[in-house]
């Protein structure tokens, strides 16, 4: 079984500041894991599919999930839906198993009615300069509460895992002299080029 309090300080140095929620992120990881009964991937036995958009409250969370299972945007096995909600699906590719952890409304909600949120965040006040006095608490009961009290589970469903072995084959751009990988080679008057320098021959003069 997985502790998250062993990868709270990593995830720290890793996210840049305090916040409740990363390790939001953080405990439901470990839940997914546990549910699954799988360690964390140093490779890409695991894939993360997050419900995240951008640009809104608690995108934090990716970090959290990132740090605690070891799907990485580096590693290409994680990746967000656009749903402007904070579920993980996290799926063993091994064996195409996968479950559905969300943190739940009434303890964000809750969270959210703190001077963090309502003193800080709220009125535009960066994170890295909200003092450690008012995040700390929010910090250690995310960390210590009941999972149940944190998350809601869904059941362990079959997943259709997509994607191949990656590939190692890069060609140099004729034009800006960048390294590509070969997928993303554009031919343009018998010259291969990459897609920004394409779109610069085509563009208007």
């Amino acid at each position: 079984m997985i502790d998250p309090n062993d990868y709270l300080d990593a995830a720290l140095l890793l996210h840049g500041h305090r916040c409740p929620a990363m390790p939001l992120g953080l405990r439901a990881g470990a839940a997914a894991m546990e549910l699954l009964g799988v360690e964390r991937s140093g490779g890409k036995t695991l894939e993360a599919i997050l419900e995240l958009g951008d640009g809104h409250c608690a995108h934090c969370f990716a970090d959290g999930v990132q740090m605690i299972t070891g799907c990485t945007f580096g590693k290409g096995n994680i990746r967000k839906l656009g749903y402007g909600k904070f579920g993980l699906t996290l799926v063993d590719r091994q064996t195409g198993r996968a479950v559905r952890v969300v943190p739940r409304a009434e303890a964000q909600l809750q969270s959210k009615q703190t001077p963090f949120f309502t003193e800080y965040r709220m009125k535009g006040i960066s994170p890295t300069e909200v003092p450690q006095a008012v995040v700390q608490p929010l910090i250690d009961k995310v960390m210590a509460a009941p999972a149940e009290a944190l998350l809601r589970f869904g059941e362990i469903t079959a997943w259709e895992v997509v994607g191949g072995d990656e590939t190692f084959g890069s060609f140099v751009c004729a034009r800006c002299g960048d390294m590509v990988v070969d997928r993303y080679a554009r031919v343009v008057n018998g010259h291969t080029v990459c897609i920004p320098c394409e779109a610069a021959l085509h563009a208007p003069a």
